[in-house]
């Protein structure tokens, strides 16, 4: 050890664990019980998962599902992480990305770059971050542990957990949405359904019914594990994109090749200091599209072939949704033109698609092709890593396959996301600008990674309890913990604005929250690796001749 390690620190690394730590299934052995409790424990011993032979930590460190991805199953190869990230891309959401840039004053011309910009930047973060996954087989719960500390990291698993829930709940009322509009151009007397729920419900009958066919239709998707869902996000990403290319020939066919429709006439709006900020506001909204997959694409890459294949994404990334805006723009201004509105909902255009048995089959098939698409957007960015972080909770009970099903039951039905869209504007003003927690969890991770462990983890070490990576005897890297604080607490006043338009915030605090995904990565970043150069973890110390025993740690502990 070096001169500068506290004797805190050596002494809860190799001090013994707390009776809290001791899985449950030890050397000891307790009486059954009678009662409520009794039934309690009887209940949690029926639905245990089977240890798996050879497992780092069978019991309640982890599972089959949560150990290391062995070689054999490694099977994802280049094309594999093209079509996954088509399969995030082609959907009805990411039509409208060019429309929210423009409603800040931007040109179309503007809005395309600022796109493009905002996701190769966060491709960079993702294919940085995905090399873990790539190397070791290990996912972001468990990668989070060595910059985190060992039980500090389950905040941070929580944290990324609540995102896939909220999300997924919320794609599954849009999933529902693309099905009401195959149910109405199949049965246009569908839209005229009497509603039989009360106001109060927030819900109509008719949507009720998409909303639950469309549920069933993707719930068996759940019990697919995730290495093997390539499969379907190579089905959807070829069979969706015909549906927007359907749409982009309607548009074009309409308007004499869609390229001179009142959109592309749209100019700036705004200038000077204005245009500078409105700019910063957009690169931020962009960076936080999908600045939740940069904390988790290991959940992903752990089930590459090799390192080579992830860096595919760097490029298919902004390429995928810089096309997908460009089509989306061409969409909306071809509706303009068609019917007097700028409309840059596909599920609102199609709608109008109702004069012939011509069109309504076309809205059937894009209304399908978009609720398989949205289907595999949601399994993808929310489901699968809530599930993950399900499975690091609770490894002696959840794998993926029931963390799956876990978060599909709460995400659509607990949370009730209609009731969110229709009355909550607050929470989703809320969850919208999440990133502001998630942005520093990126830039501790890759600066662990890259700038303090020299791209080397000791994998056996993050899980075991006593390991490496607990550093103290509350299992919290201090460093991490300041690093990540500092990087969202002077975004919260720009933050909690823009939760409630009605608090009042200086002009300097709003800006900086324009700036909140690339200050809150940044500050975190570089506040890490600074106090780990300056203040050394003691935890780095290597335990290659170590064994278990004299650690304190049994093998039945683990």
């Amino acid at each position: 050890m070096t001169s500068k390690e506290s004797k805190h620190d050596v002494q809860t690394v190799t001090g013994e664990l707390d009776i809290d730590d001791v899985a449950a299934g030890s050397s000891w052995e307790e009486k059954p019980k009678s009662g409520v409790i009794g039934t309690y424990r009887r209940l949690l011993k029926k639905i245990e998962l089977e240890p798996t032979f050879g497992s780092y930590a069978p019991g309640r460190w982890s599972n089959a599902d949560l150990d290391p991805t062995s070689e054999p199953q490694r099977t994802w190869r280049t094309y594999n992480y093209i079509t996954y990230w088509l399969n995030d891309a082609v959907a009805p959401g990411n039509l409208r990305l060019g429309s929210s840039l423009i409603s800040l004053g931007l040109s179309w011309k503007a809005a395309l770059g600022l796109i493009g910009m905002g996701h190769f930047l966060i491709a960079i973060a993702i294919t940085a971050n995905g090399l873990v996954g790539a190397r070791y087989g290990i996912g972001y719960p468990v990668q989070s542990r060595a910059p985190f500390g060992f039980f500090f990291s389950y905040l941070m698993v929580v944290i990324r957990m609540v995102v896939g829930v909220f999300w997924y709940g919320v794609n599954t009322y849009t999933g529902a949405q693309c099905i009401y509009a195959v149910l109405v151009a199949i049965w246009p007397s569908f839209a005229t359904m009497e509603n039989q729920l009360p106001a109060s419900a927030n819900i109509t009958t008719k949507m009720m019914i998409s909303y639950f066919t469309y549920f069933m239709l993707i719930l068996p998707f759940h019990y697919i594990h995730p290495r093997k869902m390539r499969w379907f996000f190579t089905f959807k990403s070829v069979l969706c994109p015909f549906a927007i290319f359907g749409m982009l020939a309607w548009a074009c066919g309409a308007t004499n090749g869609g390229l001179h429709t009142p959109v592309f006439q749209i100019r700036d709006t705004v200038g000077g200091t204005a245009y500078t900020w409105a700019f910063m506001n957009g690169l931020n909204a962009m960076l936080g599209n999908y600045g939740t997959l940069a904390v988790n694409i290991n959940d992903f890459t752990r089930y590459a072939k090799n390192t080579r294949t992830t860096y595919i994404q760097l490029f298919i990334i902004p390429a995928s949704f810089v096309l997908m805006a460009f089509c989306g723009m061409i969409i909306a201004g071809g509706a303009e033109e068609i019917y007097g509105d700028l409309i840059w909902d596909p599920l609102t255009i199609m709608g109008n698609w109702t004069g012939t048995s011509r069109s309504r089959a076309g809205a059937a098939f894009c209304g399908l092709a978009f609720a398989i698409a949205q289907a595999g957007t949601n399994l993808g960015a929310n489901c699968i890593s809530g599930a993950s972080d399900l499975n690091a909770l609770f490894p002696k009970y959840l794998n993926l396959r029931r963390g799956s099903f876990l978060i599909a039951f709460v995400g659509a039905w607990v949370l009730t996301p209609w009731n969110i869209l229709s009355s909550a504007e607050a929470l989703l003003n809320f969850m919208s600008g999440y990133t502001i927690w998630l942005a520093p969890i990126t830039g501790i991770v890759l600066a662990d990674f890259y700038f303090v462990r020299g791209q080397t983890y000791e994998v056996p070490e993050l899980y075991l309890p006593t390991g490496q990576y607990r550093y103290n005897k509350y299992g919290t890297n201090w460093r991490a913990a300041v690093a990540w604080f500092l990087g969202w607490v002077p975004l919260l006043g720009g933050f909690a604005s823009s939760v409630n338009p009605n608090l009042s915030i200086s002009t300097g605090a709003l800006h900086l929250y324009y700036l909140g995904y690339i200050y809150g990565f940044s500050v975190s970043f570089v506040l890490y690796v600074g106090l780990s150069k300056v203040f050394p973890p003691q935890a780095v110390v290597k335990y290659a001749e170590t064994s278990y025993e004299t650690r304190g740690i049994q093998m039945s502990d683990v």
